[in-house]
């Protein structure tokens, strides 16, 4: 379900999503989390992106005015909290060093590798929701669709070709047969 094309505050958002029968969650498990990172991570580790996550996507709603029933009893003080702790999580700085004879920047940071792609989440997520790309967060309301995007283009009104195909044949199945889809618009 994950877009690869999001950045990745976006991607840890939408680690929830949903298909016509349930709620999922990508991050229920340590190897869960680690197929996610690409980094050794623990239950610690866990805890913390699943805080982080709700965190974003308490923002995200609140930023994008969302109204679906997943993005209710939202705590901004707690998620700003949150994303200012993971980004506190674990210092990072520039570094030069020579490879291949080449002068590359290199991120040196303190803590473990779930810490450093924590914190650089969460300063990601910073620029995200302060920058100027905060007016292009959308939170996609294809029927049962849990997920955000950003807009990277114009004419694009949902995070993914098949929740624009979903709504659609939901608007289709309306005019046709002037009786409303099923549960969750799905018909």
């Amino acid at each position: 379900m994950l877009t690869p094309d999001e950045p990745r505050p976006v991607l840890l958002m939408n680690t929830i999503w949903a298909n016509r029968s349930q709620l999922h969650d990508d991050l229920t498990t340590v190897g869960g989390l680690r197929d996610f990172l690409g980094v050794p991570a623990d239950e610690d580790d866990l805890r913390a992106f699943r805080e982080l996550r709700q965190a974003l996507r308490d923002l995200a709603g609140v930023l994008t005015g969302d109204t679906r029933e997943i993005a209710q009893g939202r705590d901004l003080e707690r998620a700003v909290a949150e994303v200012n702790r993971a980004a506190r999580s674990a210092p990072q700085w520039p570094q030069l060093i020579v490879r291949d004879g080449e002068l590359v920047r290199h991120k040196e940071s303190e803590g473990s590798l779930a810490d450093s792609e924590r914190a650089s989440i969460a300063a990601e997520a910073v620029e995200l929701f302060t920058g100027e790309s905060r007016v292009l967060l959308r939170a996609c309301h294809a029927p049962g669709c849990v997920l955000y995007f950003v807009k990277d283009h114009p004419r694009r009104e949902w995070c993914s070709p098949s929740c624009g195909n979903r709504v659609r044949a939901a608007r289709h199945y309306r005019r046709n047969r002037g009786e409303s889809p099923g549960p969750n618009g799905f018909s």
